[in-house]
């Protein structure tokens, strides 16, 4: 939310500036498709946190940690505790939430997503042909995608050479012609 309202100032501030109305201006908006991790599900480009339903733990995504219940109050860890040995993270039902802490509403989540526990319906990140989610490292499509991309560039700079050459002959021409 907070990259549209920053996209909307500079815009606003190159208006004001008396920018040309000419003059195009592209703004990239970077969300987090790249560090979800793999097993998370397709469909979402800004992910804070998934609610694991099936062991009434969180990820949170940005730090790659899970929360989870022990000892009376809620803890963090890179790795979910032994307890949860047997659960596959590939195959689990992931919601996502979009709150700050969202253990704090822990009793609104559980009760809410009850129904979701031991569904295995949900297409995840690792299995998805969109090129999208390709950026993720931990994609088996990675590799293929950086080595497109790498091409494409190659091909890109060609095509700039070809263009400048071009231009200039053209204004070499328009001089010559008096």
């Amino acid at each position: 939310m907070r990259r549209i309202y920053l996209t909307i100032l500079i815009t606003g501030i190159l208006i004001f500036l008396g920018a040309p109305l000419k003059a195009q201006v592209s703004f990239s908006v970077n969300f987090n498709v790249g560090s979800q991790p793999v097993w998370g599900p397709v469909g979402y480009d800004e992910v804070q946190y998934y609610y694991l339903p099936d062991i009434d733990s969180y990820y949170y995504v940005p730090q790659h940690r899970f929360y989870f219940f022990k000892g009376g109050r809620w803890i963090y860890s890179s790795s979910l505790p032994p307890r949860y040995a047997n659960y596959n993270l590939y195959n689990g039902y992931k919601v996502v939430v979009n709150e700050r802490e969202p253990w704090r509403n822990h009793k609104t989540y559980k009760e809410k997503y009850s129904t979701f526990k031991g569904r295995h319906d949900q297409q995840i990140i690792r299995d998805s042909r969109d090129s999208k989610y390709f950026v993720n490292k931990n994609h088996p499509e990675h590799n293929n995608w950086i080595k497109q991309q790498k091409q494409d560039e190659g091909n890109d700079k060609g095509q700039n050479r070809g263009n400048k050459s071009d231009k200039s002959n053209k204004g070499g021409e328009r001089k010559h012609k008096k």
